[in-house]
């Protein structure tokens, strides 16, 4: 028996509810990275919430270095752009290599690339990914992939921001964070992750702590009032208002 999230994709792909089932298939995760610089995981995936994640083997992450899939003896992975143009781009040899290697060890519930100009990453795409069971995370780099990659190999694009990184590393990161966190008993609080901003396309509520009053600051009176449908109905409003302020167009999706 174990916990995982059940989602009404059919009437409401943002919204996720918690059901006890019975299964047999008790294998963690697994994320596969694929990266030029390795090196630049080792901080973000290695502390806090993933880190325990990892002890609780709910999640596997592995690091591929792609430049051991280099089909030369100076580990290259990238060369000129055909047609001429600044800049360089990365090589389909040893991505087609490596990504071979792994889609036949296991079947792969999304291949991504993480790119600019990808699907914007949202909390409705964490949701939907945390319930995958294998997924192979491409970094981005130098001026981006051969095309072919991308119309071959890939299955998703998602990208972070309108802006640019210098490679897809930090993204591929913050993709990791957001969707394991997501996993049921990565969070010792599961309802933390479902009232997080964005669950239902609205922002979350101010939150407080000790003192109730600080420098003459005071913390809102229902919120130590012990009335929790009070609570719960400030709550609501607060992140409406929120919402309606700092991000209206959220509440235009609904």
């Amino acid at each position: 028996m174990r916990l995982q999230w059940v989602s009404s994709l059919y009437t409401n792909p943002g919204f996720f509810i918690w059901e006890l089932v019975t299964t047999f298939d008790l294998k963690p995760m697994r994320i596969d990275i694929i990266t030029i610089l390795p090196d630049l995981f080792t901080g973000p995936l290695s502390h806090s919430i993933i880190q325990r994640a990892k002890e609780k083997r709910l999640v596997d992450i592995v690091i591929h270095n792609l430049r051991d899939y280099s089909n030369d003896r100076y580990k290259s992975v990238d060369d000129y752009p055909f047609g001429g143009g600044a800049g360089m781009v990365m090589k389909i040899e040893p991505i087609y290599k490596l990504w071979t290697k792994l889609t036949k060890e296991r079947a792969y519930d999304e291949v991504i690339y993480t790119s600019p100009d990808g699907k914007l990453f949202d909390q409705k795409t964490a949701n939907k990914l945390s319930l995958a069971k294998n997924i192979i995370l491409l970094c981005g780099h130098y001026k981006g992939v051969d095309q072919r990659v991308r119309d071959h190999l890939i299955t998703l694009e998602l990208s972070i921001g309108n802006f640019v990184l210098s490679g897809g590393e930090l993204a591929a990161a913050i993709i990791t964070d957001s969707i394991v966190r997501l996993i049921p008993g990565v969070i010792s609080d599961e309802t933390s992750a479902l009232t997080d901003s964005f669950q239902d396309n609205l922002l979350a509520p101010p939150v407080y702590t000790r003192p109730a009053d600080f420098k003459g600051w005071k913390v809102p009176d229902v919120l130590i009032s012990g009335h929790a449908q009070e609570i719960e109905k400030w709550r609501m409003e607060q992140s409406v208002k929120r919402t309606r302020k700092l991000r209206p167009g959220l509440l235009e999706e609904e």
